[in-house]
C-alpha cells in the first residue's frame, strides 16, 4: 500500500474510542439547539435598522442567511461523511492546506471562537431574566459562571446524556415559537409591505445596495450560527454516512424557514411604523412584543420561558461539540499532547472540557455581550470560506477517497458558497474595521504557538488511552 493509499484509508477509517450515541434526530437537536438560541427574539431589529426599516428587504436577508448557511452545509455534509472525523473543520483545513491551517482555525475556536459563544450565551440568559429577577451586572456574571459550570460538569459524564438534553430542549422551544408564529399570523391584521423601498435610510450605515443586505446578512448569521458543529461529534454520531448529511439540510433548511415565517409573523402584528417606534423606544424583542398583543401577559411570560430554554439549550450544545474541536488538534500533534486523551470510563475529551470552562469563564468576566458576539461571527466567516473551498481541493488530492456524500450542484455550488463568505469577510472589513482587526489578530497570536508547540510536542509523546468497559 503506497502513502496515498495508507493516507485515504486512515481518513475513511470508522474506528473509534468514542461511544456512536448520537442518533439522526439527536444530530438534528445539536444543531437546531445550538442554532435557536434568543436570536429569534430581537435579531430582527437589527436587520430592520440595517436594512433601512424595509420589511421586504429584511426577509430577503433573513433567506440569503439560511441560503448561504444551507450551502456551507451541503459543503460541511461532503467534507465529514468523506473523513468521518471528530474535529469538523480542524481535520479538513490540515488535509487541504497545511497543518497550520487547521492549528489556526482550531486554536482561534479554543481562545475565542467557542469560549466566546459560550460566555455570550451564558450572559445573554440571564440578562433576559434581569428585568424580571432584578439582576444586577454582577448577578448576571456570577449566573452565567454557574450555568457555565453546571453543565460542563454534566457533559463530563458522557455525550450520550447531552444529546439527550439537546432533544429535549429542542422540543421545548420549537413548541412556543410554532405557538406564537400560528396566532400571529391568523390574529394579526397587517399587510406587511413586502416592496424593497427603504422607509428609514437614517437607520442604515451605507447607501450602497450591495453593502446594505450583506451587513444586514451579517445580522441574521448569528441566528444561524451553530451548524458547523454537528462535524466535530462525526466520530459519535451512529451511521454518519447517512445521518450527518440529513442532519445539516434537515436542520438548517427548517430552521431557514422558521427564522423567516416568524419575521414575516412578526409583520402581521406590527407594522413598519410601529416597530420603528418600538426600536427607538429601546425595545428590541420584537417576538415579545407580539406575544404580548395576541396572547397577554400569558403571552410574554411563554416568550420569556422560551427564550431561557433556548439560551440553555444552545449553551449546552456548544459546550457538548467545542472540545471535540481541540481533541482533534492534539491527535494531528499540533495541541496539548493531554487534550488527546478520551476519560476512560465516559470516553469524552475531558482536559479540553474542563479548559474551556476555565476561558469561557474568563471571558464572561472582562467581555460584553456585544463585543463577543461580533468577534466570534467575523472569524467564525474566515474559516467557513477556507473549509468550503477545501471541498475543491480535496477532491483533487484525494480523487480515490470515497464520497457517499457530494454537494448538490457541484463546483458551482461550492464557489458561490465561498464567494458568499468571502464577501461578508470583506464587508466587516468595511463596516467594523475594530472587531475585524481584532479578530485578525488571534490567527496571528495562533501562529507563533503553532512554532511552540511543534517543537514541544516533537519530545513529548501522546498519552496512552486504556478505556474501562
Amino acid at each position: 500500500m503506497d502513502n496515498n493509499q495508507s493516507k485515504v484509508a486512515e481518513l475513511t477509517s470508522e474506528n473509534t474510542g468514542f461511544r456512536r450515541e448520537i442518533t439522526l434526530f439527536g444530530g438534528i437537536s445539536i444543531i437546531g439547539g445550538i442554532m435557536v438560541g434568543s436570536g429569534i427574539f430581537y435579531l430582527g431589529s437589527y436587520v430592520l435598522m440595517r436594512s433601512g426599516m424595509s420589511q421586504g428587504m429584511a426577509l430577503l436577508c433573513w433567506l440569503i442567511g439560511g441560503v448561504v448557511s444551507l450551502l456551507g452545509g451541503l459543503c460541511y455534509a461532503e467534507l465529514g461523511t468523506s473523513i468521518p472525523k471528530a474535529g469538523g473543520g480542524v481535520v479538513y483545513l490540515t488535509e487541504a492546506y497545511h497543518p497550520a491551517v487547521g492549528f489556526l482555525s482550531g486554536f482561534n475556536s479554543w481562545l475565542l471562537g467557542g469560549p466566546g459563544s459560550i460566555s455570550a450565551l451564558a450572559i445573554a440568559l440571564p440578562t433576559a431574566l434581569a428585568p424580571y429577577l432584578g439582576f444586577g451586572g454582577m448577578g448576571i456574571k456570577v449566573f452565567a459562571t454557574v450555568l457555565i459550570i453546571g453543565l460542563t460538569i454534566y457533559n463530563f459524564f458522557g455525550v450520550k446524556g447531552g444529546s439527550k438534553l439537546q432533544n429535549v430542549t429542542m422540543v421545548a422551544k420549537l413548541l412556543p415559537i410554532l405557538l406564537i408564529i400560528v396566532v400571529a399570523l391568523f390574529a394579526g391584521r397587517v399587510t406587511p409591505d413586502l416592496s424593497l423601498t427603504i422607509k428609514h435610510p437614517e437607520t442604515m450605515t451605507s447607501t450602497n445596495p450591495f453593502s446594505i443586505i450583506a451587513f444586514s446578512v451579517i445580522a441574521t448569521l448569528w441566528a444561524y450560527e451553530g451548524w458547523t458543529n454537528l462535524n466535530s461529534v462525526t466520530e459519535e454520531i451512529k451511521n454518519p454516512k447517512r445521518n450527518l448529511p440529513l442532519a445539516l439540510i434537515i436542520a438548517i433548511g427548517g430552521i431557514t424557514l422558521l427564522y423567516t415565517i416568524f419575521n414575516f409573523a412578526i409583520y402581521r402584528v406590527l407594522d413598519a411604523d410601529t416597530i420603528y417606534a418600538e426600536i427607538q423606544a429601546g425595545n428590541y424583542f420584537l417576538g415579545t412584543e407580539v406575544a404580548r398583543r395576541t396572547l397577554g401577559s400569558a403571552g410574554a411570560i411563554i416568550v420569556i420561558v422560551t427564550m431561557v430554554i433556548s439560551m440553555f439549550g444552545s449553551l449546552n450544545g456548544c459546550i457538548l461539540a467545542f472540545p471535540r474541536v481541540y481533541y482533534a488538534m492534539a491527535k494531528e500533534r499540533h495541541f496539548f499532547p493531554s487534550f488527546a486523551k478520551l476519560h476512560p470510563k465516559y470516553r469524552i475529551p475531558h482536559v479540553p472540557l474542563f479548559v474551556q470552562a476555565v476561558i469561557s469563564l474568563l471571558l464572561v468576566w472582562i467581555s460584553s455581550l456585544d463585543q463577543l458576539t461580533t468577534l466570534v461571527e467575523f472569524s467564525g466567516c474566515i474559516f467557513n470560506f477556507l473549509i468550503v473551498l477545501s471541498v475543491l481541493i480535496l477532491r483533487k488530492k484525494y480523487p480515490d477517497l470515497e464520497r457517499p456524500y457530494k454537494v448538490w450542484g457541484g463546483v458551482v455550488t461550492v464557489i458561490i458558497s465561498a464567494l458568499l463568505f468571502l464577501g461578508l469577510v470583506v464587508n466587516t472589513f468595511i463596516d467594523d474595521p475594530k472587531s475585524a482587526l481584532i479578530g485578525m489578530s488571534v490567527p496571528l497570536i495562533g501562529l507563533v504557538m503553532y512554532f511552540i508547540l511543534g517543537k514541544y510536542n516533537e519530545t513529548h509523546p501522546l498519552p496512552e488511552e486504556t478505556f474501562e468497559d
